[in-house]
């Protein structure tokens, strides 16, 4: 059975496989790391935040201005995203 929600790696074009989706990513996360240079830290929070980012405010192009959470069919409720995701955070870390 295969998951609606998994994007391939490699992806079929015409008659040859190439790996757009994936070198797309790589190319925002590049961008990322130029300006973060000195960051020694690997668990810092910065990185869950670019985490939260991508995958629940940033409307991606390739998605139709839909985020991978939208396309795994989760919902961020509320104009603003950031609050709405902190208030999850926090409502399911107390109980």
């Amino acid at each position: 059975m295969t998951s609606n929600i998994a994007i391939p790696q490699v992806v079929r074009l015409a008659k040859r496989i190439t790996n757009i989706r994936i070198e797309r990513y790589h190319g925002t996360c590049g961008e990322l790391d130029k300006v973060m240079r000195g960051l020694e830290i690997e668990d810092s929070p910065f990185i869950k935040g670019h985490q939260l980012y991508y995958n629940f405010i940033r409307p991606h192009e390739a998605l139709d201005g839909r985020t991978p959470s939208e396309m795994a069919g989760i919902r961020i409720e509320g104009d603003n995203k950031w609050l709405a995701l902190m208030r999850n955070a926090i409502k399911y870390n107390k109980s």
